[in-house]
């Protein structure tokens, strides 16, 4: 039996296992960096060891320091979580030469599915369907588009579609770097990219005895830059000989490699010109995925309780348990999806989602930094019907209260309430069809009204209203990019506006009569920036500061990070085109393009690879021609 288990793990999945194991009676251990010393999973566990340094490769991906600081704190098992050293087949047989349970599969099994190309070579033989790898230096132009695709590791990284010849070496070098970068690995591989599918998994849970669960199908089809968004269970529309041959597909898997605990088999699944499904396998995830609440919901159970229990040698019971109702979750990022899915930082002032399950590795007031993913939260909602899920989900999102900064919580409540999300007819390339309508800025008109009453009773309360404050006043807004000027005035029955009647003004609270519909607005405001129920304003000053000087052309960082590499050859007097690629930053596991805003001379280059940068640093000019 485990007595004391420490995660190999940060943030969200952490917490998550250690939720499960205070239920059950098992002392928690948690690891930290430097930059998580405060994060919420140091917190909550029952002791802490420090990793020292910040980046994911002096810390959470140094696995001699993880499994000597279990055998430090006393912890008898090692769960690794989802990420970082989960697949990594060294790791867990370090963990296990240490006399420690490792909490998952069996390091054969890792390895067996940590090569997608070994591993599609070892479902072919099984008789898995799958997309057979192309050679990249025989691929035509009969063959596109391709897919390239990292061999090691996973999340979205290492991976290019290409869709004219000219352009595969180029993004061939690019995905080998970036794989090379993130897991050590530069091996990358070519297959047919499959246009309007979906992509549809199998969660496998599997003892040591025989016993394999493949519990039901979840859709993970609405994928930014190949990472999932929205995820539901079941997955919806697929025929019940689509759904079998998937489950079979996914325990012959399973059975193949003699795998042990929980993992995820992924699918592409196609419709062919007569109207047939058809079904390609993807790659194994040797772990417990980010989805994994989905299925909990649906078949009332522990995921993580049954990785504990195989871990212990316990079995499974005959047949799992019955489905029930349809579950869908939405991954809460700090980014901005509007502007290239541009990851955000900064202090996470509030968060509640009430009314639905919300798992995350923050707490009100942590800080979202550099380091790591952006995700914040899951939020998850279970109901009898798809339909009622979906809605639930969507309302509980409209309502929570996300303070802090950008996040893609508005992208995610119109995903969820578009119209062929909601007919369950999309496919991985919804974001691409769709996204400039989703991310159309849309705020409430009336919240900088409430915003400048709520700051004008806040300050009233400390003497501001000693100069003429019957005379009209006026304060400005930054709200989705536009400048926003409101005026109104306070008179003796109290505030007054042109157009509303305000009821109500108070510091967090305004309420404004807007032709006979009485509306409430909460205001929460920190420092410059205020938050009026879901719209975000930055108040402007009166005197604004003047803005720093740059030559046209300045390429500045548009968030913080680190520079990971240049472009070929790249160095003051090259001559660059329109749009050409110049300089990737790597920010929150997310690598991000600086391009040439137009053809010319690259005249100054101040980024070299390894810089850490701040927003608004300047990287290079491009003078044009």
């Amino acid at each position: 039996m485990i007595a004391s288990l420490l995660v190999a793990n940060r943030g969200e999945i952490a917490c998550r296992v250690f939720r499960t194991c205070h239920e059950l009676g098992i002392r928690t251990v948690a690891v930290y960096s430097d930059a998580d010393a405060d994060a919420l999973h140091a917190r909550v566990a029952d002791s802490a060891v420090r990793l020292p340094g910040s980046s994911p490769a002096d810390t959470y991906l140094r696995g001699e320091l993880i499994v000597k600081a279990a055998v430090a704190a006393g912890a008898d098992a090692v769960h690794p979580g989802y990420g970082f050293l989960s697949e990594n087949a060294d790791f867990a047989r370090a963990v296990l030469d240490a006399g420690l349970v490792w909490v998952g599969p069996s390091p054969e099994a890792i390895e067996a599915m940590a090569s997608k190309t070994r591993a599609k070579e070892l479902m072919a033989a099984a008789g898995v369907p799958l997309l057979a790898p192309l050679d990249p230096d025989a691929v035509t132009a009969k063959d596109l588009p391709v897919l390239v695709k990292a061999s090691a590791g996973g999340g979205g990284r290492g991976m290019r579609i290409v869709r004219e010849l000219v352009h595969l070496k180029d993004e061939l070098a690019a995905a080998s770097a970036e794989a090379r970068s993130a897991f050590g690995d530069g091996t990358v591989f070519v297959e047919p990219y499959v246009e309007n599918a979906r992509h549809v998994e199998v969660q496998i849970v599997a003892d040591g005895h025989g016993t394999v669960w493949a519990l039901g199908t979840r859709d993970c089809s609405l994928q930014r830059r190949h990472q999932k968004v929205i995820e539901e269970a079941p997955a919806p529309g697929l025929g019940p000989e689509t759904e079998q041959r998937l489950l079979s597909a996914a325990t012959a898997a399973a059975r193949t490699i003699l795998y042990t605990g929980a993992g995820t088999v992924e699918f592409l699944v196609s419709t062919d010109r007569v109207g047939e499904d058809r079904v390609h396998f993807l790659e194994m995830n040797t772990r417990l995925q980010v989805e994994h609440p989905v299925t909990e919901a649906v078949f009332g159970t522990d995921l993580v309780a049954l990785q504990l229990r195989v871990a212990e040698g316990g079995t499974l019971d005959g047949d799992p348990p019955a489905p029930s109702g349809h579950a869908v979750e939405a991954r809460l990022y700090a980014e901005d999806p509007a502007q290239d899915w541009a990851p955000q930082t900064g202090t996470l002032h509030r968060l509640a989602v009430p009314g639905v399950r919300l798992d995350t590795g923050y707490g009100d007031g942590d800080t979202i930094g550099v380091h790591y993913d952006a995700m914040i939260a899951k939020v998850v909602a279970h109901a009898p019907t798809r339909a009622e899920a979906v809605r639930r989900l969507a309302g509980a999102l409209e309502r929570a209260t996300v303070h802090g900064p950008v996040t893609n919580r508005d992208l995610l409540v119109r995903s969820l309430r578009h119209e062929e999300f909601t007919a369950a007819r999309m496919n991985t390339a919804f974001y691409a069809h769709h996204l400039a309508d989703l991310t159309e800025a849309a705020p409430d008109p009336y919240a900088p009204l409430a915003a400048a009453l709520a700051d004008a009773h806040g300050r009233s309360r400390f003497g501001g209203w000693r100069n003429l404050p019957s005379q009209p006043q006026s304060r400005r807004y930054l709200v989705a990019g536009e400048e926003h000027e409101v005026h109104y005035r306070h008179t003796r029955q109290g505030p007054a506006a042109d157009g509303v009647q305000v009821v109500q003004a108070g510091a967090d609270l305004v309420v404004l009569d807007i032709a006979g519909v009485r509306r409430k607005f909460a205001v929460s405001r920190y420092g410059d920036r205020v938050h009026v129920n879901g719209t975000t304003l930055t108040a402007l000053p009166r005197f604004p500061a003047p803005e720093p000087d740059h030559a046209p052309g300045s390429l500045l960082a548009p968030m913080p990070g680190t520079v990971v590499r240049l472009a070929e050859g790249l160095a003051e007097g090259t001559p660059v085109r329109s749009g050409q690629p110049l300089i990737w930053l790597e920010a929150m596991k997310m690598e991000h393009k600086i391009t040439a805003p137009a053809s010319g001379t690259l005249t100054a280059l101040r980024a070299a690879p390894g810089q850490q940068v701040e927003v608004g640093t300047l990287l290079a000019v491009v003078e044009p021609t």
